[in-house]
């Protein structure tokens, strides 16, 4: 369809496009250019021998004209648009069957399709494809059109993202009521002697006001001005380090663009992130979060984009590939198509994830969501003779699927493949064949096979038996805990697929969010609840989903307010600390107590050792051949890269000398080996 008109599209004839290029002005000098190759690698040498044996002497590679020379190629690997130029030619009377020529003879080399360029834009014509109404012309539908990873598919604007971030008005001002001189406007922060702040108040000045009048009294003139800036000089006076004066006079580029310029520009990490952190991510304006460019998103089945279809959970999915029909023409050409989109729909609804939507982040989905996927794959596969190892593939799924899931494994079995699970749900163990029960307990005390057998009869002794016989279990408390009697509500939650929800949580308590899988409960808990309480107590970037009202966070006194809740913590399966140097005593802050004993031992205070000696982060105390890693990275070509234990230090991260403090007899080295329960 045509994103102008609506109407559908449908293909021009040669006199159409005569009229078309006719409307341009008499005289518009233009060049007619056949489309031969569009966005293929290759370098093309036949094809430029060919075009040159048919008597055309220029061609257009990449947008630029050149003439076609003797061993004429282009770099292989590279991706290319190339087009034959017919003809230059001006409009006029006299050049119309000149025209009418060029058109046929760019048409048949170009397969139906031409392109004219007035000397400031591309037009393109096609036989095949165009809006009868506009005249506006439309390539050939071809697979990358529809994939947001390629430059011929994904939205000009977003680059395939499908959203953009965008400066917020209220993380650079989120109270107007303060003066600037109260850091009312937070990139600049409080006035000081900074060439930017004495711009800024030569713009302030200029505007009438000044850095004590609040922001809310501003006008929209000079709210507009110290948002996006002036094109006109402004004259500041500007006092450097010495106490000299001067009086300059330069434009004002705007808070937006001053911190757009950092976010862009600065090549410091941390620069970046400050900038970034007076952004909001928002849906992309121009393909409204459709990732494709215009023509791609007007292409549709049943009045369905491929974005449209792709917003569909894969249950709803499967039901419009079931239901579709085409007329005879196009079935015959889409059967096989169709068939196989709605077998690999099956498989994953197969595998209990028929509530994912067909363009979920990869990212935010679960360990056990994307092992899944790739069961659903292999299934799809149908091969024989392999041997499958999955890792807790239930996590995260509700009972009610856990039999889907089940189902599955068993198919890749009876197909003839071999599947070891790695499970502690007791649904998988009593539905498999065989179990290997490791034990008896968990670290040092453990490592052997305790019992192995068929679920029902593992011999030896077994934890895991006991509890599928029914010898052990978790009994249900008999009394439950009264809780402060204080709650929470959180009122009008509607975000992804929540109904106007009302939630209210008893503080105190031990309190259990439940339901299948996809009903809502990380939208309600994670990305609502936790997000308003996450952005209230500690101002994070990320806005939680729609929500009506949440009371309770605070009780009113007579002289103040106290609060019932005053912070939030999240706790979930993202790894530990921000480096690959964190590790369980660094995070927990325990290695900090650990280097305050070794630098307090009698041979560290003679050698004038710190804590900071103690530490595999710091020059002094590691080891400099692996920068306290303990591993070296090896690169490979063309390989993944290897680590290996460091020579120098054999893995201990520290220098001799820093291993040569002992404390009950053990370096700090050794103490990090420890278990928790050797450490205690």
């Amino acid at each position: 369809y045509s994103p102008d008109t609506g109407s559908e599209v449908s293909r021009q004839s040669l006199d159409q496009i005569i009229d078309f290029i006719f409307k341009l002005k008499d005289g518009t000098k233009i060049t007619i250019l056949a489309p031969v190759v569009k966005g293929r690698k290759g370098h093309y040498r036949e094809l430029f021998e060919e075009i040159s044996s048919e008597g055309f002497t220029k061609v257009r590679i990449d947008g630029e004209v050149v003439d076609i020379t003797e061993q004429m190629k282009l770099e292989r690997f590279k991706i290319h648009d190339i087009e034959i130029v017919i003809d230059r030619v001006a409009i006029n009377e006299k050049s119309k069957t000149r025209i009418y020529d060029s058109l046929e003879t760019a048409l048949r080399h170009g397969e139906g399709i031409v392109i004219v360029n007035d000397g400031k834009e591309d037009k393109l014509y096609n036989e095949k494809l165009s809006d009868p109404k506009t005249g506006r012309s439309f390539s050939e539908p071809a697979p990358n059109a529809f994939s947001f990873n390629s430059p011929y598919g994904w939205c000009k604007d977003c680059y395939g993202l499908g959203e953009k971030k965008e400066i917020d008005i209220n993380k650079i001002i989120p109270d107007k009521n303060l003066s600037i001189n109260e850091g009312a406007i937070i990139p600049l922060g409080k006035p000081r002697s900074t060439w930017i702040y004495s711009i800024f108040k030569g713009v302030i000045d200029k505007s009438g006001y000044d850095f004590d009048t609040p922001v809310k009294k501003f006008s929209e003139e000079a709210y507009d001005l110290i948002l996006n800036g002036s094109s006109e000089r402004v004259k500041y006076k500007h006092v450097n380090s010495k106490g000299n004066s001067s009086i300059y006079a330069h434009r004002f580029e705007g808070v937006f663009n001053y911190v757009k310029r950092y976010s862009d520009d600065s090549s410091s990490e941390t620069i970046r992130q400050w900038a970034e952190s007076f952004m909001t991510i928002s849906k992309c304006n121009t393909c409204g979060g459709g990732r494709l460019k215009e023509d791609s998103l007007w292409v549709k089945v049943n009045t369905k984009n491929i974005y449209d279809i792709t917003r569909m959970s894969i249950k709803d999915s499967k039901e419009f590939f079931d239901t579709l029909r085409l007329d005879k023409r196009k079935q015959i050409v889409a059967e096989q198509i169709i068939k196989e989109i709605r077998s690999r729909l099956n498989f994953l609804l197969n595998v209990g994830l028929n509530y994912l939507t067909l363009d979920r982040c990869a990212k935010t989905l679960s360990g056990g969501e994307a092992q899944r996927i790739r069961l659903a794959t292999q299934i799809g596969s149908q091969l024989t003779g392999v041997l499958y190892i999955l890792d807790e593939p239930s996590i995260g799924l509700h009972q009610r699927d856990n039999i889907k899931l089940i189902d599955s494994l068993k198919n890749l079995r009876d197909i003839g493949n071999s599947v070891i699970v790695v499970e502690h749900d007791k649904e998988m163990i009593e539905a498999s064949d065989f179990v290997v029960d490791l034990g008896p307990r968990a670290g040092e005390h453990g490592g052997e096979v305790v019992a192995f057998g068929s679920p029902a009869q593992l011999n030896g002794y077994s934890i895991t038996g006991e509890y599928l016989s029914g010898k052990k279990k978790i009994d249900i408390p008999e009394s439950r805990r009264e809780g402060s009697g204080r709650v929470i509500t959180l009122r009008g939650a509607t975000g992804n697929n929540l109904k106007n929800v009302n939630l209210k949580i008893p503080l105190g308590k031990f309190i259990c969010v439940t339901g299948v899988s996809g009903s809502g409960k990380s939208s309600l808990i994670t990305e609502t609840l936790y997000r308003i309480l996450s952005r209230k107590f500690f101002k994070t970037p990320e806005h939680p989903l729609p929500y009506a009202s949440i009371e309770g966070l605070s009780i009113k006194k007579e002289k103040w307010n106290e609060k019932i809740i005053d912070k939030i913590i999240e706790i979930d399966q993202t790894p530990i600390g921000r480096t690959p140097r964190s590790n369980p005593a660094t995070y927990t802050g325990l290695f900090t107590f650990i280097r305050d004993i070794y630098s307090s031992l009698p041979d560290s205070k003679i050698r004038g050792y710190k804590p900071g000696r103690f530490s595999f982060n710091v020059k002094s105390g590691r080891c400099e051949t692996c920068e306290g890693a303990g591993l070296q990275k090896i690169e490979m070509n063309f390989l993944p890269d290897v680590y290996v234990h460091c020579e120098k230090c054999n893995g201990k991260r520290y220098n001799r000398e820093t291993l040569e403090i002992r404390y009950k007899g053990k370096s700090i080295a050794d103490v990090l080996n420890l278990t928790v329960e050797e450490a205690v």
